[in-house]
């Protein structure tokens, strides 16, 4: 029964905080300086994703591992020269791909 109202409790506790931004806000617009801030949103977020990963991969136990640097390197760098995310990831992918074949 603790368990059952834990999630009870987490699951209105995400709706409450979900509906505040969706069912209050809804139809309007939001202001300039709202949407300059939410603009950067995946910018914030996704280092922070993608950097343990890079760092701490689970797949090494934990220590770092050049092949997955070497990979986030060359994502990093041909998204800055293309300006683009589909490419930033297909030179990631290739370049871990490549580099775990060749161990």
């Amino acid at each position: 029964a603790q368990i059952w109202t834990v999630i009870g409790a987490l699951a209105i506790g995400t709706y409450l905080i979900r509906y505040s931004f969706f069912g209050l806000i809804g139809g309007r617009e939001l202001p300039e300086w709202a949407l300059r801030h939410l603009r950067y949103t995946a910018v914030a977020v996704l280092p922070g994703l993608v950097a343990p990963a890079v760092i701490w991969p689970t797949a090494t136990g934990g220590s770092p591992d050049l092949t997955r640097a070497a990979a986030a390197g060359a994502a990093l760098l041909v998204g800055w020269w293309r300006k683009s995310p589909i490419w930033a990831i297909v030179a990631g992918f290739l370049t871990l791909y490549a580099l775990s074949a060749l161990h």
